[in-house]
């Protein structure tokens, strides 16, 4: 597995990424086969594993607590804090200075360990300033409980901001960006990466299968009728039949350069200079053994102008893929007086 070093860290961590929200009570429900499947992920290379407190309600992070004990030096660790976690949710999420203490404290007990490597924004709060939000994680910093912090899904110019609140009041900087990322969903390219670039920071991307419609194996009448939004699979959408044309394109793109759907979505993502690691998120031992395969697979140019053709660079297929991540597009509470 090959390596890159995450921003200005200084940091080593893995082309590919362990993202853990599929194990607990939201995907395998067997911790003895979860912990399996971060031991062999551990074992092929991959030294980055990602997770939050939101998982499973904080499942998943006990999970990975198990998985790396007696293995925490080989282990990149980072989780996330900010989404509805308990029963009080007003009181129990964001970027306060109270909730993100807290948060720490409730994550370094689960996961077993005395610090992580990456503690990360979840999601930008609007009710915080920034200048709360830095001053708490710069202190946990200086604790020694936190080596380095960053974003999750921040547009370029909440990443700008935090950047400049960093530099006028002596604050650590986020130093990673965690954004949705893969063929269908191109949108960052056009303001979110070229940031991140700019301020030197690192990129760990999510969702490079687009909920399953670059695994190959997804059938779209079918998942419409699931528990995953309509929205995002619904063929009476005019964004999703766009997708199934892209899509069906695609694998036989993949198909003639040798390589299957889902090594294609990966590598495309991989190929970004902007982008360190790709987060892969297995359910299975034989997800992450396929997805494994994969990891040293380069796209060429030819390639990568015939998707350049299929979807252009800057373009979400379907912008109804990005509300989920967007408070100001997804909580009607905030457009309305």
């Amino acid at each position: 597995m090959k390596r890159r070093t995450l921003g200005g860290t200084g940091i080593s961590v893995s082309e590919f990424a362990l993202g853990t929200m599929m194990f607990g009570a939201m995907g395998n429900t067997d911790h003895d086969d979860s912990v399996r499947i971060i031991h062999t992920a551990l074992d092929a290379g991959i030294n980055f594993v990602d997770t939050a407190d939101v998982y499973s309600a904080g499942e998943s992070e006990e999970i990975v607590g198990k998985a790396i004990k007696g293995r925490r030096d080989e282990v990149v660790l980072a989780t996330k804090f900010g989404s509805p976690v308990g029963i009080d949710e007003a009181n129990h999420r964001g970027a306060s200075r109270r909730w993100i203490v807290r948060a720490l404290e409730a994550s370094l007990r689960r996961l077993g360990v005395d610090h992580v490597d990456l503690y990360q924004v979840h999601r930008p709060d609007p009710d915080t300033d920034i200048d709360e939000t830095l001053s708490a994680l710069s202190d946990l910093v200086r604790a020694g409980k936190v080596r380095a912090i960053g974003g999750s899904t921040f547009p370029a110019e909440q990443i700008v901001e935090a950047q400049w609140a960093a530099d006028r009041r002596g604050h650590e900087r986020l130093r990673t960006e965690q954004p949705l990322y893969s063929i269908l969903t191109r949108g960052i390219e056009a303001s979110v990466l070229p940031m991140t670039q700019k301020y030197g920071m690192g990129v760990l991307t999510y969702g490079p299968l687009n909920y399953g419609w670059l695994s190959g194996r997804v059938d779209p009448t079918v998942s419409a009728r699931s528990a995953m939004a309509a929205s995002v699979f619904d063929l009476d959408v005019p964004a999703n039949r766009a997708k199934l044309e892209i899509v069906t394109d695609l694998a036989e793109l993949a198909a003639d350069a040798g390589v299957s759907l889902p090594h294609l979505a990966t590598a495309f993502v991989k190929a970004h200079p902007a982008v360190t690691s790709v987060i892969i998120g297995p359910r299975t031992q034989e997800h992450l053994d396929s997805l494994l395969t994969g990891a040293d697979l380069e796209l060429g140019s030819d390639v990568l102008d015939r998707i350049d053709e299929l979807v252009p660079p800057g373009t979400n297929v379907n912008p109804a893929d990005l509300w989920l991540f967007n408070p100001a597009l997804a909580d009607k509470r905030l457009r309305r007086r």
